[in-house]
């Protein structure tokens, strides 16, 4: 008589697991029995093979194993506007080249150019992220579509866009959106207040009392250049987040994105309120806009995650490299090559990401937790020999090694392939959306 009695959904074997649990603990020869899109038991693969009658087996024995990433901050529809405008500072990329574009925007462009990154998000290993952008019912929609979780910033500002003329109604569209998406299982609804310089103090208090109000995460840019303070200063007799604090606007619930020209003051004005960073080392560095603290932050006892920011400014949404460039400037800035190690990057991309999204379930593989998982392949010749699996993936690991991605049990991304929707199809429309927006040939 068969040993074997309770059904799975899947199980998984893999050749190392990072766990990213609250000890760091790493399995070899290990397996994940999933059941439900959660994970129900996980240990030696002998021993789950014993114990579960699964409908399917993934052979993964050959992959290294770790929790989905989560992407703190990008602006996923951006990817229409890649290479659109390079090596140019922040004020002219923006003011003379991407806003004239998303003047041009409609919500059938912001579902395909979000689709086209979720799919480029899945291929190197995110299954979580954070969207700042315009048209988020049409964010939430592709973002459904592909079968990530997504928590989904709608964007205010004073300057009118082609979806809202003011902040008041942007407020009430995310209102709609939170009520539309209340009890969904992988999105959720944030507050985006664009910026210090796009926000008038009315509306920067008016999006705290809404987030306050329904229990969302609300979130900014915030000092991505030394030129905010500066003409925060100016305007408001305050550097930034000090400007912020007085507002009421930091806080656990808050998210600020970049936190590049931080001095000593802010940093403890963020340890002292709970509010949390998402650090964009790509886009800092591509825009001339500083190395952010993040070192430091971290001893202050800030909670850090990794994001992209946007395909037009990165110009990649993959949070493999983002990680290892993460690891590396920090230990350029301070001088120290033992400023944030391979695990604390780790944490940062994982775990640490998923808590500073109000997400904590998230980031780790936990036995009742969700099966949001991804799997890097051993045998590439950069991935050899795995002396040390979490220096592999931090130093060595591109994201072209990403073989399996996957959300909630579903296998959303596999060796090249998306089995949950048409690419080709989705590469075609986008291309023409790319083209009508940019003015340029698909």
């Amino acid at each position: 008589m068969p040993t074997s009695s309770i059904p799975c959904d899947v199980l998984l074997a893999a050749g190392t697991i990072l766990t990213q649990n609250e000890t760091r603990e790493v399995l070899h020869q290990a397996a994940l029995a999933i059941i439900d899109g959660r994970i129900a038991a996980m240990g030696p693969v002998a021993d789950l093979a014993e114990r579960f009658v699964p409908r399917e087996v993934l052979d993964l024995s050959r992959t290294m194993v770790l929790p989905g990433l989560i992407n703190t901050h990008t602006h996923a529809a951006m990817t229409l506007f890649r290479g659109l405008c390079d090596d140019a500072p922040l004020a002219v990329w923006l003011t003379e080249h991407i806003w004239p574009a998303e003047s041009r925007m409609d919500a059938e462009a912001v579902r395909l150019g979000t689709q086209l990154a979720c799919a480029e998000m899945l291929a190197s290993g995110t299954t979580c992220f954070f969207d700042a952008y315009l048209f988020a019912g049409a964010v939430a929609d592709a973002a459904d579509a592909a079968g990530l979780r997504a928590v989904i910033g709608q964007g205010v500002m004073e300057i009118e866009n082609p979806v809202f003329k003011n902040p008041k109604a942007a407020l009430q569209a995310a209102e709609a959106l939170a009520d539309q998406l209340d009890g969904h299982d992988r999105l959720r609804v944030g507050i985006f207040a664009h910026a210090v310089y796009t926000c008038s103090p009315q509306t920067l208090s008016r999006c705290v009392g809404f987030v306050r109000d329904r229990g969302l995460l609300l979130a900014t840019h915030a000092v991505e250049t030394a030129r905010e303070n500066d003409d925060c200063l100016n305007a408001h007799g305050q550097r930034v987040i000090p400007y912020l604090r007085d507002l009421g606007f930091l806080g656990p619930g808050t998210l600020l994105a970049h936190g590049v020209a931080l001095d000593a003051d802010d940093i403890a004005i963020l340890a002292a309120t709970g509010t949390g960073v998402a650090h964009c080392p790509k886009s800092n560095m591509k825009l001339a806009s500083g190395i952010a603290p993040v070192s430091a932050l971290r001893a202050a006892g800030v909670r850090v995650g990794l994001g992209t920011d946007g395909a037009a400014s990165n110009n990649a949404l993959n949070l493999v490299s983002e990680r290892n460039v993460a690891a590396l400037l920090q230990k350029v800035a301070t001088g120290n090559p033992t400023a944030l190690d391979a695990q604390a990057v780790l944490d940062m991309a994982t775990r640490d990401g998923a808590d500073a999204l109000g997400w904590p379930q998230l980031g780790r593989l936990t036995v009742g937790g969700p099966a949001d998982l991804c799997a890097l392949d051993l045998d590439r010749p950069n991935l050899t020999p795995s002396l040390n699996p979490v220096s592999n993936a931090v130093y060595a690991a591109n994201g072209g090694e990403v073989v399996l991605t996957m959300v909630a049990g579903r296998v959303l991304y596999r060796d090249g392939a998306f089995p949950e929707f048409d690419y080709p199809a989705l590469l075609a429309d986008f291309r023409q959306a790319a083209a009508r927006l940019t003015h340029r040939t698909a």
